[in-house]
């Protein structure tokens, strides 16, 4: 196994030279063999193990798991969770409670500790059972295909091994192990899947194990060509939204040709409909799917909400709308003059520096202006709209209110709520991409010129 574990190892290449691993250890003979295994290849891990508060004896758990990684001169990281009392605050099973302490505690952990990814020991054997629980649960293809190896920073070096080598794994070496009670306790559905359900399907087909993994392989092959089919599908009907200004919103919203969608043969359709809401950070139900499918073909006015209600679907007889719920914001920040000043969190920046006057024609509408020295009163800043805000654009001869230049400017409610207004001491004087007020209009008296530039985050 040792051997199969290296080559495994160098052909997946799951671990870039030099990072730092964080092994979730429970103590059980899966995890126990991908820590000894890890140390053993050279691998720079920490143990990582949660105390889920279920057991009394998960405390004397916790000291022989921190015994054995202490005897391999491995760092062992705890936690503590109360999984029943979270199982009961979320309304969840134990089983998912448990999982979702697991995977917090792990990010947590691996976050203080500088590891840039986290190993988790699911075996071949976690895979046909994960495979079988998403078909009884009326999956798809994607489902079909199981526990992902790697995920994000999550993974899964022992996918190709079997939970029988990795407890001969241990056997052999006399290592301590335990397998949590949970794990018989047929009242719980994943072992009533590895008691009951694999037994019998292997009465019917001894070679089932090879048969299943078989499945996962097309199906995850077929799916990956499918999402690749949807997303061109995507990409041919999409409608670009706020013009230079997209990159305010493109992880916000996506807008679609309607009777383009329609024209799509229907899987690609109900795939292209998951994708972008998945895009956007929720799945859509089979439901949900069907529903928005339904809109879609027949252009009446229609709107979902997605799995966890923070990304909508809609759809008209024009376009089809899929955006990410987001409160509105206030911010209010000092421009860098000169200089670059940042926005992480919404991907955008302004470069500020002083230009010579140029004789250069002030444009209403840009994202690269200049603005008088002399009209500048105070320090230059940016923030979100106020009630109230008017300026006098450029070529206008009266103020207006900003609330109706922005309505007027034909961006999208979520574009306006995060496009970033440059004031002064008298208030808006350049709103980037859609006006420049008339008294930022450059003197010929004057020699010099704040030049202002505002566009996405350079990588």
């Amino acid at each position: 196994m040792v051997d199969r574990f290296r080559r495994h190892l160098a052909q997946s290449a799951l671990i870039p030279k030099g990072s730092r691993v964080l092994v979730g250890y429970s103590g059980g003979s899966d995890s126990t063999t991908l820590l000894h295994l890890l140390n053993g290849c050279g691998v720079d891990v920490v143990a990582g193990h949660l105390h889920h508060g279920q057991r009394e004896e998960a405390d004397q758990e916790l000291k022989q798991c921190q015994a054995f990684a202490d005897s391999l001169d491995i760092p062992f990281a705890s936690g503590r969770a109360d999984v029943p009392r979270m199982a009961r605050d979320m309304g969840i099973g134990l089983e998912e409670a448990g999982r979702k302490a697991r995977y917090a505690f792990f990010q947590e952990a691996a976050f203080r500790l500088g590891c840039q990814l986290i190993a988790t020991a699911h075996t071949q054997t976690d895979q046909i059972e994960t495979i079988l629980l998403n078909v009884i649960r009326g999956t798809g293809l994607h489902g079909l295909g199981g526990i992902p190896e790697i995920r994000e920073n999550i993974i899964r070096p022992l996918l190709p091994f079997s939970r029988q080598e990795t407890e001969q794994y241990c056997d052999e070496r006399q290592f301590w192990t335990h397998d949590d009670p949970a794990n018989s306790d047929t009242s719980f559905s994943r072992a009533r899947v590895r008691h009951r359900i694999v037994n019998e399907l292997k009465l019917i087909n001894p070679g089932f194990d090879q048969a299943i993994l078989r499945l996962s392989e097309t199906a995850l092959e077929e799916d990956r060509f499918l999402n690749g089919m949807a997303a061109a599908a995507l990409e041919q009907s999409e409608i670009p939204l706020n013009g230079d200004l997209q990159f305010l919103t493109e992880s916000l919203e996506i807008r679609f040709d309607r009777p383009k969608m329609a024209h799509l043969p229907l899987a690609l359709l109900k795939r292209s409909l998951r994708l972008a809401a998945e895009a956007l950070g929720a799945p859509l139900s089979f439901d949900q799917t069907a529903t928005a499918v339904e809109g879609v073909l027949s252009g009446s006015k229609g709107s979902i909400s997605a799995e966890g209600g923070e990304v909508v679907v809609d759809w008209n007889e024009r376009y089809v709308d899929v955006r990410r719920l987001e409160p509105a914001q206030s911010y209010r920040q000092s421009l860098t003059v000169p200089g670059e000043t940042l926005s992480d969190e919404f991907g955008w920046q302004f470069t500020a520096f002083v230009d010579q006057h140029s004789g250069e024609v002030a444009k209403r509408k840009t994202l690269d202006t200049l603005i008088d020295t002399e009209a500048i009163k105070g320090s230059l800043y940016f923030r979100t709209i106020k009630a109230g805000d008017q300026m006098q654009p450029l070529g206008f001869s009266g103020r207006r209110k900003v609330s109706d230049i922005l309505s007027e400017s034909k961006l999208t409610i979520a574009a306006r709520n995060r496009i970033p207004i440059v004031c002064d001491l008298v208030g808006p004087i350049w709103i980037p991409g859609v006006c420049l007020a008339e008294r930022a209009r450059q003197n010929t008296s004057t020699t010099t010129a704040i030049r202002l530039q505002f566009g996405p985050l350079r990588p």
